[in-house]
């Protein structure tokens, strides 16, 4: 019994008239171009007319199949070699009887489907559904309203199939962002230090998990606490996996014993051999606190100096003059090593240069260093330390620059308290 299809010239695939742009499109496949509905048209909920495509094989479906269509009713009877270069018909139909459907449903992963079938084969059309179709009819019972009742439930659960995926894909993606981010952040090693740390993280690029921004803290077997913030510049994956291969060589390089000049002189070499091209650069602050705590040595690679404060007197930044260059830069640089007195108790916080270049309002006035000394001593007075300190800072430069900050944000704090 031939497939009743609407028939093409009884409404054209082009409207111009009201409504054209909101009305439902809809492609029918079936192998016999004498079939025709019984009925004039097709409306939607709307009262505008389905919009009507039919292709005679799958070859001409595939052509057919735009990004306006918004369903397709498949004729399960349609042969599954009926173009796309299959091979015979009737063979492939014996192997497989849903190997037209499948065809279907990998060239048209976001349409809805109807599949169309006799009474006397439910069984089958039930199956169709579990292959993936969005619902079957029967062709005895068709016509014009429950074809197009039928198109309109089909397209909205195509719609909700699909948001519920990427609900579950986007949940999948988080917990696998947060599996790879436990394993490339740094986990410090600060077991015997009476020194408390505290850090945030965050990238850059929209959707990114790590940025060229890095950071590590590490305590060696002399009781000395290391401490560093770098920056590469740029902001895409492979700035990012460069950033984790010199933090992972600056942990080798200090549990090693290297320090200062040394330690910064062989990054340099790893920087020029890793890096994708000449332009790539990355800038560095390293800082080793002695073991009692009082003092520190503190090493500049064209990286913005720490802040330190101390009871009863302002944060203030550390000395930079005589700082040395940022890594892969010049050849046989030198980076001098400063003295710094800390005191007893005392909070270094070490920062990339994200959390200072962010704008101030709508204007190209940036908040900078003197900004941030306000901005942190501010939540000082106010008796924010650690985690709470890093947090209300980087959520104020967030405020302050109207929205979500381009540059990657590191931040990290090292803090004691002398008993």
């Amino acid at each position: 019994m031939p497939v009743p299809v609407p028939r093409q010239r009884d409404i054209p695939g082009t409207e111009s008239g009201p409504g054209a742009t909101s009305s439902l499109t809809l492609l029918v496949i079936e192998d016999d171009p004498a079939g025709g509905l019984t009925v004039p048209e097709i409306l939607d909920a709307d009262g505008h007319r389905i919009r009507l495509r039919s292709a005679r094989n799958l070859t001409e479906a595939a052509r057919l199949l735009t990004p306006d269509v918004n369903c397709v009713l498949l004729d399960l009877a349609l042969p599954h070699g009926s173009g796309a270069g299959s091979g015979s018909g009737s063979g492939d139909a014996a192997a497989d009887p849903f190997g037209a459907l499948r065809q279907v449903l990998r060239i048209a992963p976001r349409h809805a489907v109807l599949v169309l079938t006799s009474e006397d084969d439910a069984e089958r059309a039930a199956e169709a559904v579990r292959v993936g179709a969005q619902d079957f009819l029967f062709r005895d019972e068709l016509d014009g309203r429950l074809l197009s009742r039928a198109i309109r439930y089909a397209v909205e659960r195509k719609r909700a199939d699909i948001a519920q995926y990427k609900l579950a894909e986007s949940k999948l993606r988080a917990q696998e962002n947060a599996r790879l981010e436990r394993g490339l952040l740094p986990h410090p090693l600060l077991e015997g230090s009476d020194l408390r740390f505290a850090a945030r993280y965050r990238p850059g690029r929209s959707r990114a998990l790590l940025g060229g921004d890095f950071y590590d803290t590490v305590r060696t077997p002399d009781g000395t606490v290391h401490a560093m913030i770098g920056d590469v510049c740029g902001h895409g994956p492979d700035e990012a996996a460069l950033g984790v291969e010199l933090r992972i060589a600056w942990r080798a390089l200090t549990l090693a014993g290297l320090c200062g000049d040394d330690l910064l002189a062989t990054l340099q070499e790893v920087l020029e051999v890793e890096r994708p091209c000449e332009e790539i650069f990355a800038t560095l602050c390293t800082v080793d606190i002695a073991p009692d705590g009082r003092r520190a040595g503190l090493c500049l690679a064209g990286h913005p100096a720490p802040l330190i404060s101390r009871p009863g007197r302002p944060a203030r930044l550390l000395p930079y003059e005589n700082s040395g260059p940022a890594l892969g830069l010049l050849p046989r640089a030198r980076w001098p090593r400063r003295q710094v007195e800390l005191g007893g108790t005392w909070s270094l916080m070490l920062y990339t240069d994200g959390l200072i270049e962010g704008k101030i309002g709508q204007g190209k006035e940036r908040l900078g260093q003197d900004g941030m000394v306000e901005m942190i001593n501010r939540h000082l007075a106010d008796g924010l330390s650690g985690e709470g300190l890093l947090e209300a800072s980087v959520t104020e430069a967030r405020r302050l620059n109207g929205g979500e900050l381009t540059d990657d944000v590191a931040v990290v704090l090292l803090s004691r308290a002398e008993g």
